[in-house]
């Protein structure tokens, strides 16, 4: 099971990293805090200091066509905010 599948780069995101130094991840979603502090710091060589989760459930949409109602859903995600120790920091742009 890969905990890990991506970070989130967005404004709010970027944000908050340079606000706290907290950096936010998708998550595999049964995923606890643990594994994902062990898999952030295995993956960055840095010590986390707090892990924050959230679940978000998936959005259904639903419209009219010619053969009738069509529903569909998004999946469901969950995304974590890693809070590192003084002094660390994480490069996610850096190409590996």
């Amino acid at each position: 099971m890969s905990v890990i599948i991506k970070p989130v780069i967005s404004e709010k995101a970027n944000y908050l990293t340079d606000l706290r130094g907290s950096y936010s991840f998708l998550v595999n979603t049964k995923a606890n805090k643990i594994e994902i502090k062990k898999a952030v710091e295995a993956a960055y060589g840095v010590k986390v200091a707090d892990v924050n989760t959230m679940i978000y459930a998936p959005k259904v949409s639903s419209k009219y066509t010619k053969k009738g109602l069509q529903v569909g859903k998004t999946n469901k995600l969950k995304k974590a905010v890693i809070k590192l120790a003084e002094g660390e920091v994480i490069d996610i742009f850096a190409v590996n």
